[in-house]
């Protein structure tokens, strides 16, 4: 399978289906591969860990690093394996005179996030079938003026190729004959006064612990039906502090690993489309050492057959 070009090289009967419909690989918390250990907490971290941080950070900051590390592969070699949702979670680090924004999760990136939009841009413009959704979310710290700067600097390095938002499905056929390359979902009020800015998507996070425990949350929110518009199944385990706690010899790449099977099982099992429990988006951790994207983009096959089999979607 060419995951790294899979969107133009899917079957023309899948061109005309909203991407709404289509199943499409996400990255949770994507740039976390390239935390700083040595970067302050942001700010919003519990008090635990700042305690912990102040009197032992030579431990605590080896134990954070473990536990907040969830992808292992640049953002190119994301998109290059097949990945077209990025969960970016941005922020303003606190006392810095500088406009710089950076990536968060518990710490912040060694990489800015312009240049990391940069790269995405320069990956495009070599693949230009391709369509990314970037979720910009959080901003914590970021003040208004900075939050305007920021969407200018958006515009300037897409340019043409954000698609604004609109109400009626998009598909890839569409998209293709617009040029645009890039749905850019902004999780802050802001965004309403910019036409190039989608809302926020949902995420279902299970804040489970267990591959159990995260499929019987999201066939729960399956049962309750999908949202209109894109929506994201997070695959993601969380741990909190008191497993951690008595698990220090683990990391979420070894939880993650130790639950894969049973995870892998259900999304074999899932089914894109518009019916009342189809998926869209379905996101994880550590989407290079283990293989979602091609499990996920194969989901599609499925939604070939119902179009053959009936006519439509």
């Amino acid at each position: 399978m060419d995951c790294e070009n899979w969107m133009s090289a899917l079957p023309e009967e899948l061109w005309d289906v909203p991407l709404t419909e289509l199943a499409i690989p996400g990255s949770h918390d994507a740039m976390s591969y390239c935390l700083d250990v040595s970067s302050p907490l942001v700010r919003s971290e519990s008090d635990c860990f700042r305690i912990l941080d102040t009197f032992c950070c030579c431990v605590t900051r080896h134990v954070i690093f473990k536990w907040a590390t969830t992808q292992d592969k640049s953002i190119e070699d994301q998109l290059s394996l097949g990945v077209r949702y990025f969960d970016l979670r941005i922020a303003h680090k606190q006392n810095d005179s500088s406009p710089d924004l950076y990536f968060t999760h518990i710490l912040y990136t060694h990489l800015t996030v312009l240049e990391t939009l940069v790269s995405v841009a320069g990956w495009l413009k070599s693949h230009p079938k391709e369509v990314v959704i970037l979720e910009c979310s959080h901003f914590e710290g970021v003040s208004e003026s900075l939050h305007e700067a920021f969407i200018f600097s958006i515009k300037k390095i897409f340019e043409s190729k954000l698609c604004p938002k609109k109400e009626s499905n998009i598909s890839l056929r569409s998209l293709w004959a617009s040029g645009y390359q890039v749905i850019l979902s902004y999780e802050d009020q802001t965004a309403a006064r910019h036409a190039e800015l989608w809302p926020g998507t949902p995420y279902w996070w299970a804040n489970q612990k267990t591959a159990a425990g995260v499929i019987s949350y999201l066939d729960w929110k399956k049962d309750l039906g999908r949202p209109e518009s894109f929506f994201v199944s997070g695959l993601n385990l969380t741990a909190d502090k008191f497993y951690i706690a008595s698990h220090m010899k683990e990391s979420l790449r070894s939880l993650t690993m130790k639950n894969w099977e049973s995870l892998r099982s259900w999304v074999e099992e899932q089914v894109p489309g518009s019916q009342h429990q189809s998926l869209n988006i379905i996101a994880g951790d550590f989407v290079g050492p283990l293989p979602l994207c091609p499990l996920v983009i194969q989901l599609n096959q499925k939604l070939l057959r119902r179009t053959s089999n009936n006519g439509v979607p």
